[in-house]
């Protein structure tokens, strides 16, 4: 049966416990995917509580990580999604971005710091494009690419 989480607390404790494991089995989020079917976001996104895991993708990730049925359990429960605190935005289309972010906003920042290390994506030496394109299901599609320079964090 499909199960709900009514609070964040759970998932944070256990995505506190996966980033963890994670580190001390030295995996990447693209080692911890392997073997699942789905995107590196999406399974990096369910990690961090952002997602729930198909049955056997839970079942996958836990192994790899050593966590027990009550993780594999919880990686399938639907979160309480949203990982930024603060105001909302009231606009529709920000209150979009807002949403993207509140989901994908800490997968983002962990895929970022995996692939460049300690630093920023910079906001300033930055390209964003928009396309419209055709969706192969009827209607269109927006594709978003945000390009930013990497800015490495610099010890003084």
């Amino acid at each position: 049966m499909i199960q709900s989480q009514f609070t964040t607390g759970p998932r944070e404790e256990l995505a506190a416990t996966v980033v963890d494991a994670k580190a001390r089995k030295d995996l990447s989020w693209q080692d911890l995917t392997d073997g699942t079917g789905l995107s590196v976001a999406f399974v990096t996104a369910a990690l961090l509580g952002q997602h729930a895991l198909p049955a056997d993708a839970a079942k996958t990730v836990a192994a790899k990580l050593d966590l027990d049925e009550d993780a594999v359990r919880l990686l399938q429960s639907i979160p309480l999604r949203g990982s930024i605190p603060g105001g909302v935005p009231t606009d529709p289309t920000i209150y979009r971005f807002y949403e993207m972010l509140q989901v994908y906003g800490a997968t983002l920042k962990a895929l970022v710091h995996e692939q460049f290390g300690d630093g920023i994506i910079s906001a300033i030496n930055f390209k964003l494009d928009i396309k419209k394109v055709a969706d192969p299901d009827g209607g269109e599609r927006a594709v978003i690419t945000l390009d930013g320079k990497y800015l490495p964090t610099k010890p003084f």
